[in-house]
């Protein structure tokens, strides 16, 4: 509180957004409807604990730690050691899933020439000769005339012309 010739005075506060005299621009953001000026977007914490995450929470914990009683090495090497499998673990799921992905696109482009049979949504079976393969989606994508066939809901693949066994194709 304020004094002002020995009265007290309770500090006036405003709700108003406050605008500039005519003719004098202001330096200010345009209020928000609710008279709040309005901010960007908040960040998002990350969901997965990284690598920089972990050796932050390592360097937070050494800063703080009690000089008298200093971390144990074998704490220290212990979790530094759980840093390095970490780190492995998510270049292996890495290097799986790219490796699964690999897999599909070359089942789907095996499957082109090749008589291929499917169940749409509604449950209708259809079947067809794979014309070409799309890989603009997550899942490829068998092309059967004007139809585009998502490779997961592929049920049998057969050859187009059965081949007399121990003869080549011409």
């Amino acid at each position: 509180m304020a004094r002002h010739h020995g009265l007290e005075q309770e500090p006036t506060i405003t709700t108003e957004a406050i605008t500039p005299p005519t003719g004098v621009a202001s330096s200010l953001p345009p209020p928000a409807a609710n008279g709040v000026y309005s901010t960007a977007a908040a960040r998002t914490p990350k969901q997965a604990m990284d690598s920089e995450v972990f050796m932050n929470l390592l360097v937070t914990q050494l800063r703080n730690q009690d000089p008298s009683s200093p971390m144990d090495t074998n704490q220290m090497i212990s979790q530094t050691t759980q840093l390095a499998t970490m780190e492995k673990l998510t270049s292996m799921d890495k290097t799986a899933t790219e490796n699964f992905s690999l897999q599909m696109r070359t089942a789907a482009a095996a499957m082109i020439g090749r008589d291929i049979a499917w169940t749409d949504a509604n449950g209708t079976a259809h079947s067809g000769v794979a014309d070409s393969v799309s890989f603009a989606l997550g899942v490829p994508a068998v092309k059967v005339g004007d139809l585009s066939v998502p490779l997961d809901s592929i049920s049998s693949v057969t050859s187009t012309a059965a081949t007399p066994s121990g003869s080549t194709a011409p």
